[in-house]
């Protein structure tokens, strides 16, 4: 059984195609979505999910979350004593997916279809693959969220021909496609995006205006200098961006020290904060439409895929960009991962979706650093040359000629980038290898580059000198986030060695989180009578009876929810 995972920055859903249909996987908290968090409590337990998401308030230097837009990078995160990278991180996430997966199924899971930005550069990419590795999965395909988002809508009517335009706007990464569907056929026509661009960059304007507003008086800092308040500011400012998808106005009420602050926030003013991050929504659509040769009038379809798409403000751009209304017949928060469900059955085959083809494309340029020459002096250096632009229909091979510019050359660097700008300083650089040729005169000795992309995004480089049979295969080492073969090995046991918390606990310790968290954030009399009741639970606890402890933790929640209005799952 192969398994498919959105593995998202805020929210990630494991699911599975069985008999026909997607099916998505509950967690032990009976909720189909899985936060994006890690903690480390102090027993040195690993929490994974809702329990360490409640904990960003509480311990957040023991916490982390949003570490999906880091995948790809060298930075790490540290949880108490120990250090973390974000594949780390991803990879307890992808655990935990896994192990409700095998509850469910009562066996092994050991494959597993996993969706990405369709923005993600190679190394990120990488990253993501490492992840599922460390995971102890088998990643059968990288799969782009919005070509998921697209599939779990095409099935509906496969047969019959349009033109779908995808917005992906989910916890912290933004992506736009446009698909082509005719005979059974789902073709990528092209992508766009921006990986530093989500509903987490909503919920940092609500606290930067927040502590402008009231914030700054109170002694709050910025969130450019980390406080221990930011935690519980952001879970509020969370609150806020949701409750402005319903109603005219929102209230934050913030614990201080021993100030209660409150500020008001209109849907208005809400909106004209956020209206540089709207300009940046426009531009990846604009260049999807021009990439792929279209008029906004050729649309056919627009789906919506991400939890931030739910934003009025957001769904009234589709409109006034397209003069239509968007589809939503599926959920946006579960649409991407029942996508990779579909594709977890199209790898194994399933006779309900024989029919079914699906192409995707690359969604950067790749290419090489060169130099041009005239008269033979060279007159530039550090030019982008690509080799398979953005776009193009992949699996994709694609390969060019280079010439040697100096006399007696003994060696060509061949260094691989990935962008879009002319000079490779802007572009992103993916690794570099040394190919030797035969001295000779400038321009007569050559190297043929082949680049080969695959439908997993991630990309190989063969370099051939004009006068040898001998061809050198890239190895990409040393790029910030790329971990090699003997590393994932060594984190993947490194982490089976960690403790952590017992799935069947898992509830109980999530009760227990979130009371922590509602007893940091309220004061007075309702506090005292938190820090009762969480004492008393922590005592049935102790007792061991699992009817008492799961009637008990029933009723505590049921208490909990009366206390804690602004709760969001």
């Amino acid at each position: 059984m192969i398994i498919g995972i959105d593995l998202g920055t805020t929210n990630s859903l494991v699911g599975i195609w069985r008999d026909g249909v997607s099916q998505l996987i509950p967690n032990p908290h009976g909720s189909l979505l899985t936060p994006s968090a890690v903690s480390v409590d102090e027993d040195g337990r690993l929490l994974v999910g809702l329990a360490a998401r409640e904990r960003l308030l509480t311990a957040p230097d023991r916490t982390a979350a949003a570490f999906k837009r880091y995948m790809g990078t060298d930075r790490e995160f540290r949880l108490g004593p120990r250090r973390f990278r974000a594949e780390e991180l991803s990879a307890l996430v992808l655990q935990s997916l896994r192990g409700d997966a095998e509850a469910f199924l009562g066996h092994d899971v050991k494959e597993a279809v996993i969706t990405v930005p369709a923005y993600f550069n190679d190394a990120q990419r990488k990253a993501t693959k490492a992840a599922g590795e460390i995971a102890g999965l088998k990643v059968e395909r990288l799969l782009n969220e919005p070509t998921a988002a697209a599939l779990a809508y095409g099935l509906q009517e496969h047969r019959a021909e349009k033109k779908i335009l995808v917005l992906d706007l989910g916890g912290g990464t933004f992506d736009v496609s446009i698909l082509e569907m005719f005979e059974g056929v789902m073709e990528v026509r092209a992508t766009a995006g921006d990986n530093f661009l989500g509903g987490e960059d909503f919920v940092d304007a609500i606290m930067d205006r927040f502590v402008e507003a009231v914030g700054a008086r109170a002694g709050i800092p910025p969130r450019s200098q980390p406080s221990n308040i930011h935690g519980a500011l952001r879970r509020q400012a969370e609150v806020v961006k949701r409750a402005l998808s319903e109603a005219e106005s929102a209230q934050i009420e913030l614990v201080h020290g021993a100030d209660l602050l409150r500020w008001t926030i209109t849907r208005d003013e809400f909106e004209a904060l956020t209206e540089p991050l709207i300009r940046r929504i426009r531009i990846p659509i604009e260049r999807a439409l021009r990439d792929a040769s279209l008029h906004p009038d050729e649309i056919g379809h627009i789906v919506l895929a991400g939890g931030a798409t739910r934003m009025p403000l957001f769904k009234r751009l589709a409109v006034r960009l397209f003069q239509r209304l968007p589809t939503a017949q599926i959920n946006p928060d579960e649409v991407v991962a029942i996508g990779a469900t579909v594709q977890a059955g199209l790898k194994m085959r399933d006779a309900a979706l024989d029919d079914v083809v699906m192409t995707d494309v690359a969604p950067f340029t790749l290419g090489v650093e060169a130099a041009a020459s005239r008269n033979g002096q060279v007159v530039a250096t550090g030019l982008f040359h690509p080799i398979i632009e953005r776009n193009t229909v992949i699996p994709a091979s694609r390969s060019t000629r280079l010439f040697t510019m100096q006399d007696q050359q003994k060696q060509i660097r061949v260094r691989i980038f990935q962008g879009e700008s002319h000079q490779v300083s802007d572009n992103v650089k993916l690794g570099e290898l040394p190919v030797f040729v035969t001295p000779a005169p400038a321009g007569k000795q050559s190297i043929e580059i082949r680049f080969t992309y695959d439908v997993s995004g991630l990309l190989e480089v063969e370099v051939r000198p004009s006068d040898s049979e001998a061809v050198e295969r890239l190895v990409i080492e040393g790029n910030p986030g790329v971990l090699d073969d003997k590393e994932i090995a060594v984190r993947m046991q490194a982490l089976a060695h960690l403790k952590i918390h017992p799935r069947d606990q898992s509830e109980n310790r999530a009760t227990l989180a979130r009371a922590e968290r509602l007893y940091a954030e309220r004061l007075g009399e309702l506090r005292e009578a938190i820090g009762r009741a969480i004492g008393e639970f922590r005592l049935v606890l102790e007792r061991q009876d699992p009817r008492e402890v799961a009637e008990t933790r029933a009723s505590f929640t049921k208490w909990l929810d009366g206390v804690d209005r602004s709760y969001f799952s």
